[in-house]
């Protein structure tokens, strides 16, 4: 019987169960450990009806998920596709495509680059997410971020907010004259390839939250990358080309006058009554703490 990397890791764990396997930052991870996660990973997998013979891309950087989620591709006779985590949309849409592949394991960060491209490819079933969470960057002196809770029965499924409010957003920044937004599905609305604003949207029982972000003025993120550190390639993704609709327009427009007339869009489009809320006491306190690391 011919030997796979499946079954060469399972002979050397048993062998080397609490020898060290990997060293990452710091921590030590035993072949023990590193075969149950790639157990689980295999078990995760085949939940979502992953086979043999499927293909499964990774796009992750050099972190222990990368080795967990490789051999437990293996352990299902399934075909991993790694690929470089610095790619953008029309590579990454190429790789997926031309194999074919029925899932994909990226890190949380890049779950927006990887739902715009989704429609673009038909294969494409499951995305599983790992690592670090979605990194938004809102300072009022460049961004506003806009949240809006809603009753799921507003959409008629949790993925029409996604393209309900992109198509709110386009119409709310061609009143202030930039006329030039697009929208095509889940993650950002854009400007010919630059970013303009960014939609997120999660569930919460019987509630959807709905976060809009839009850049008014060209956005600065030197300071907060002094207290905040992130891989490079998750920085690369939030560094992604952007604009403003200051510098399309020659004017930043007052916070409170997009405020207003987003929340005229939203009940003409959505039929909703809306309560305006101001930032929180502990979030006010988190986002002036981190502003003061910065200065020092």
């Amino acid at each position: 019987m011919s030997e796979t990397l499946s079954t060469l890791l399972d002979q050397i764990t048993k062998a080397y169960k609490r020898k060290d396997a990997l060293y990452f930052e710091g921590k030590t991870i035993t072949y023990r450990e590193l075969n149950e996660q790639a157990n689980k990973s295999a078990n995760a997998l085949a939940g979502l009806g992953i086979t043999k013979g499927d293909r499964v891309a990774m796009m992750l950087p050099n972190i222990p998920e990368f080795i967990y989620c490789f051999f437990g591709i293996q352990k299902l006779g399934a075909v991993a596709v790694p690929f470089n985590s610095m790619y953008k949309g029309r590579e990454i849409t190429y790789i997926l495509n031309d194999c074919g592949a029925r899932a994909i394991i990226t890190l949380s960060n890049f779950a927006n680059l990887i739902n715009e491209i989704r429609e673009d490819v038909p294969s494409l079933e499951h995305v599983v997410l790992t690592g670090q969470r979605t990194l938004i960057f809102v300072t009022p002196e460049s961004s506003l971020n806009v949240q809006l809770v809603v009753e799921k029965q507003t959409f008629t499924k949790p993925e029409d907010a996604f393209r309900e409010v992109g198509a709110l957003l386009v119409e709310l920044l061609a009143s202030f004259g930039v006329h030039e937004a697009w929208y095509k599905h889940r993650g950002g609305v854009r400007v010919g390839g630059r970013k303009i604003a960014t939609i997120l949207v999660s569930e919460i029982e019987n509630l959807i939250t709905v976060n809009a972000m839009l850049f008014l003025a060209p956005l600065d993120t030197k300071e907060l990358f002094k207290v905040v550190w992130v891989t490079p390639e998750v920085k690369d993704k939030v560094l992604e080309p952007s604009t403003s609709i200051e510098e399309l327009t020659g004017k930043r427009p007052d916070n409170g006058e997009v405020v207003s007339r987003l929340v005229e869009l939203v009940k003409e489009h959505f039929g909703v009554d809306v309560v305006s809320g101001q930032m929180k006491r502990d979030e006010l306190f988190g986002y002036e703490k981190v502003l003061s690391l910065a200065g020092r």
